[in-house]
């Protein structure tokens, strides 16, 4: 069988998997609630003022005041605090596609797929590009779903939907620009797992933290009002870190015990 032919083939078995289970139903689920969860109940409690008994500090809750916050804030505005918007915003799907990844990969040396895969001469190269594509293709579901799931909950808050500055076009570039980031968090997560192998908690602990210290690169890269130049650097860089990493993950399978 050819290399292309091999490939393939692998990449069939995992996207077959992938559909065929109820993994990414439910994490996709979980992507369309997220939004709806997030905004609705921000909104029921925002302006409720909480009383610290201890200091006697008055801190007053505040929430979302327009829909398109939880996909993104606009370059300089506010990126770098930490507040409700920032946090709990769409950015979120980035670890959970790397928990799945992680968990997707495990399973494969938890059954035993991957030894008796590489028993019969597999490239773990190709192993390597087939759970990044496939591991990418569940991320850009998440992030499209969670998408909609917003549009849902800013309609059922009662949000408005007004883009100002940015625009459509801006919020279509900053869709495609995150969803070409995606990329570097998969390629994140099969290096991991490929370290981990059968020991899922591992690789989701390493993944979060090298997520963690990426977080914040996320929305500067992926404004609400990016642009060519954003989704450019996304896929550049997304590429970069997928060949560089895959690189790691195939020199991981090719030095250890596929046990």
């Amino acid at each position: 069988m050819s290399k292309s032919k091999r490939l393939n083939s692998m990449m069939q078995v995992d996207f077959r998997r992938m559909f065929t289970t109820s993994r990414l139903p439910i994490f996709l689920l979980i992507a369309l609630m997220m939004p709806i969860l997030i905004l609705t109940m921000t909104t029921m409690v925002s302006g409720t003022e909480v009383a610290n008994p201890q200091t006697g500090v008055v801190t007053t809750m505040e929430a979302f005041t327009n829909t398109w916050q939880i996909i993104g804030s606009e370059s300089g505005a506010g990126m770098m605090a930490m507040d409700m918007t920032t946090m709990c915003n769409i950015n979120l799907i980035f670890f959970m596609a790397g928990v799945f990844v992680c968990l997707f990969v495990a399973d494969d040396f938890r059954s035993g797929y991957a030894k008796n895969l590489f028993t019969v001469r597999a490239r773990k190269m190709d192993y390597v590009i087939s759970k990044t594509v496939s591991g990418f293709f569940a991320g850009a579901l998440m992030l499209i779903v969670f998408f909609f799931g917003a549009i849902i909950g800013g309609a059922a808050a009662g949000l408005p939907f007004t883009l100002g500055a940015a625009g459509v076009f801006s919020l279509i570039m900053c869709m495609i620009a995150k969803i070409f980031l995606m990329l570097v968090f998969v390629a994140i997560a099969v290096l991991v797992s490929c370290f981990g192998k059968n020991r899922s908690w591992l690789s989701i602990l390493l993944f979060a933290f090298a997520g963690m210290l990426l977080f914040m690169m996320i929305p500067m890269m992926t404004p609400l009002n990016a642009g060519i130049m954003n989704v450019m650097m996304c896929l550049v860089g997304g590429a970069l870190f997928a060949a560089g990493l895959g690189a790691g993950s195939n020199a991981l399978l090719t030095r250890q015990d596929l046990i």
